[in-house]
């Protein structure tokens, strides 16, 4: 337990726990705690939020910053004078502050030397929390994930990436059960991020060359936990407005739009580290959206008198590559045109003709009309590469191949490191208690994050006397009356953009008694959303079976676009109200981590039928396993080695 009064300076007895200025400095930890994403993965503190205003909490969308902006101090300060309330909000300050100050992490006695030279970690999304929705999918994601797990091990670590003030767009079906979208600008003030400030106390500003033109940016930090995440913003007034729109939406714009983003994560990145003082041991390029990160080292051990081959040399040495996928789509391409316009200031920067350049990225140097590939780059500059599943490896290996010919394609140099969750973020209230109980009754002493990190752990499953079906089962049937009830009040939600004769009553919607499938993920057509309703027939039989009922509860985007995708979701959304499916298959609007949280949470089996081997790892169903749910999946990604 905390001492009395931690968080809120000197120990004080508890009949001076009224004290105006002792509870104004807990209120500046709520803030302290509040723009810091540990209590996102920290069930209590979000129970102390939530505490403070549940109506605000629900309303603005479990954002804990918007919710202490929209009580007032004195509103503050009177939940803080009732002593049980204020003892929990001292026990989480201490939790944060013990967590932060830790000596004994797993990186102080495996990775001392990372923490005065971090892993640099670049990715074009971070996907974190509904708080902040600036990822487009699985990418964003793993990056999020990445970030608080090296937090939790204690990593030296640093994120780079973009603060994209619209976010990815929201989605909104209309009459036709078509997707449209729309975009909301994100308000700093509201949101987890802190300005980074020069010595005068100023926001700091860089500035990067694009097209010859130099391009003003600013920053902001995300703090995760022990870890950082610098959020790079071109919308300052003294830039063009094109160059202020760069940064406006995630993969927002044509391929113009798309190198000058590039551009900005990978050269503006490096250089706020720079400006920072941080000396990164190690460069990670997380997908090739980040490579020109690897001409800004080049550029800099020139300028030092390197030549290009030795300055290449040494940016190898410092990177690392990770692809993500094989869809060609995947792997962004720039024409010629295109390149020379938007770097041509490199040339004499990197003492090399357009044609060396662009060689970089090519598989074959001496093909003029191949375009420049990002990816190509990355794997050039990179040290080690890897791809994120053993068979995604395998099929890297063989799709680049052609880049290594002097080898067989076992020879070519694209290992795997196989993607993971962070399972804490994840794993939803009701479990967390669930496991704390059992090892507290089993282990008195252990702690239940750290033993759910153990094979041993999961090995005790089959011992009925440690967890009996029964248990689980109640588990479940918690679980999925939450997904019910939440997937209810979202339909309700859509339903003014529904057709009078689509009208469902929605309290009666969904069988908190049934076997619950879910699908939920982008709807690119590679996944095939719709494949399982290629046998109506015996689906209907299915969800009418009085005896073991089956329904189904899918939600997805499909990019602005992509027809295609956004066919699969009409289709679904259609039969969800004009066949005999109805009433047992619902579209969840606007899918984001709320709602997957809900879905991983809530339902029996995981549906998962990409076109393989194109799902390169997929996390969604590791995601939906810690809590009880069973995977139906196609043998490809992660779920191979699962």
């Amino acid at each position: 337990m905390p001492p009395q009064g931690w968080g809120c300076g000197p120990d004080l007895d508890k009949s001076s726990v009224d004290s105006l200025n002792q509870i104004d400095v807990t209120i500046a930890g709520l803030n302290r705690l509040a723009r810091n994403l540990w209590w996102t993965w920290n069930q209590n503190a979000q129970d102390v939020f939530e505490e403070l205003s549940p109506r605000a909490w629900r309303y603005l969308y479990h954002n804990a910053v918007a919710v202490l902006r929209e009580l007032s101090d004195e509103e503050l300060r009177v939940r803080l004078l009732g002593e049980e309330f204020n003892g929990r909000v001292q026990e989480v300050l201490w939790q944060f502050d013990a967590y932060l100050n830790a000596t004994d992490t797993w990186a102080a006695e495996h990775a001392p030397h990372l923490a005065k030279r971090p892993v640099a970690y670049f990715s074009a999304e971070f996907g974190f929390h509904e708080t902040l929705p600036i990822a487009a999918g699985g990418l964003g994601m793993l990056s999020g994930d990445h970030t608080k797990s090296a937090s939790d091990l204690g990593l030296g670590f640093v994120g780079i990436s973009l603060f994209y003030r619209e976010g990815y767009f929201q989605q909104a079906i209309n009459a036709e059960n078509w997707q449209t979208e729309y975009y909301s600008q994100l308000d700093p003030q509201n949101l987890p991020l802190e300005p980074v400030l020069d010595d005068d106390g100023q926001p700091l500003i860089c500035t990067v060359e694009i097209a010859a033109e130099p391009v003003s940016f600013r920053a902001w930090v995300v703090n995760v936990g022990r870890c950082s995440v610098y959020l790079l913003d071109a919308n300052l007034t003294t830039n063009q407005p094109h160059f202020r729109d760069l940064t406006r939406r995630v993969y927002g714009g044509d391929n113009s739009t798309r190198i000058m983003q590039e551009i900005m994560l990978g050269i503006g990145g490096v250089r706020l580290l720079r400006r920072l003082g941080v000396e990164p041991s190690v460069f990670h390029m997380n997908e090739g959206h980040a490579a020109f990160l690897a001409l800004e080292l080049i550029r800099e051990q020139i300028a030092e008198g390197a030549s290009f081959d030795e300055a290449l040399a040494g940016t190898r040495r410092q990177c690392l590559f990770t692809t993500h996928t094989p869809v060609p789509a995947g792997h962004d391409r720039f024409g010629h045109e295109l390149m020379d316009h938007a770097v041509r200031h490199l040339y004499g920067q990197l003492s090399i003709s357009a044609k060396e350049l662009l060689a970089l990225g090519r598989v074959n140097p001496s093909d003029d009309s191949e375009e420049f590939c990002m990816t190509v780059l990355a794997l050039k500059a990179a040290r080690a590469a890897n791809g994120v599943s053993e068979l995604h490896g395998q099929v890297s290996r063989e799709m680049w191949h052609s880049l290594y010919p002097e080898g067989t394609v076992g020879e070519v140099p694209i290992g795997h490191v196989t993607n993971g969750i962070h399972l804490a973020g994840w794993m939803k209230g009701p479990v967390r208690k669930f496991w704390r109980r059992k090892l507290g009754q089993a282990e008195p002493a252990a702690d239940w994050a750290e033993e759910l990190a153990k094979p041993e752990f999961w090995a005790r499953m089959e011992d009925a006397s440690f967890v009996s079906d029964e248990e689980l089962w109640a588990l479940r049937y918690q679980l999925r009356r939450e997904l019910i009830e939440f997937a209810r009040r979202r339909l309700q939600d859509q339903e003014h953009r529904s057709e009078p004769s689509d009208f469902i009553a929605f309290d009666h919607l969904l069988n908190p008694d049934a076997l619950t499938m879910g699908f939920a993920r982008r709807f690119a057509t590679y996944k095939r959303a719709p494949l399982i309703f290629d046998h109506i027939d015996k689906l209907v039989g299915l969800v009418r079976d009085q005896r073991r009922p089956v329904q189904f509860v899918f939600a997805g985007k499909a990019h602005p676009r992509d027809d295609e995708g956004k066919r699969l979701i009409q289709k679904i959304i259609h039969m969800s109200r004009h066949s005999k499916l109805s009433g047992h298959l619902v579209f969840l609007e606007n899918y984001d981590v709320h709602v997957a949280r809900q879905m991983v949470s809530g339902c029996d089996v995981w549906l998962n039928n990409p076109r393989r081997p194109l799902e390169a790892s997929g996390t969604s169903g590791m995601k939906a396993t810690c809590h009880g749910c069973l995977n139906l999946s196609i043998l490809d990604g992660w779920w191979r080695e699962g």
